[in-house]
């Protein structure tokens, strides 16, 4: 989030490390997030939609009806815990190299955040034998270790 209540959500699919970057252009409570949280979740082949951790920010407040529309539970991590999402906790710190703390987004558009998470999502890592995190993605969906919905 931003100075200006402005801010993005990453989501970071953990074995690829593969990351869609959710804008919310409206702020930051639940009311504001859920719509676009859901229509960003949707968007996951319904095999990888496995489970999702959030931390406890009141935005996740209404996780019940995020979970039913999107048949993904969602688990909140312990207060003060950040090592509980360390992928998610990498990824932001990969991120604010395009979007630093305090960046004003209310002008960005979605197309903004997806530029930026092709970027990241093309940017081969250590952790996958600097293969890209787009290329071990689609290893998975092709693979038979996700499971079949």
């Amino acid at each position: 989030m931003s100075a200006r209540h402005s801010a993005v959500a990453t989501l970071v699919e953990r074995t690829s490390r593969c990351t869609p970057i959710v804008a919310l252009p409206d702020g930051i409570k639940v009311e504001q997030v859920a719509p676009y949280l859901t229509r960003s979740l949707l968007g996951i082949p319904t095999q990888l939609r496995r489970t999702l951790t959030w931390d406890r920010g009141r935005q996740m407040a209404e996780h019940q009806a995020i979970t039913a529309e999107t048949g993904m539970p969602i688990y909140l991590c312990k207060p003060h815990s950040p090592w509980q999402r360390g992928t998610n906790e990498n990824t932001n710190r990969l991120r604010r190299q395009y979007l630093p703390k305090g960046a004003d987004l209310r002008t960005s558009s979605q197309a903004d955040p997806d530029a930026i998470a092709r970027e990241l999502n093309h940017r081969p890592r250590k952790t996958h034998g600097y293969r890209t995190p787009a290329q071990a993605y689609a290893d998975l969906l092709n693979s038979g270790d996700a499971p079949a919905s």
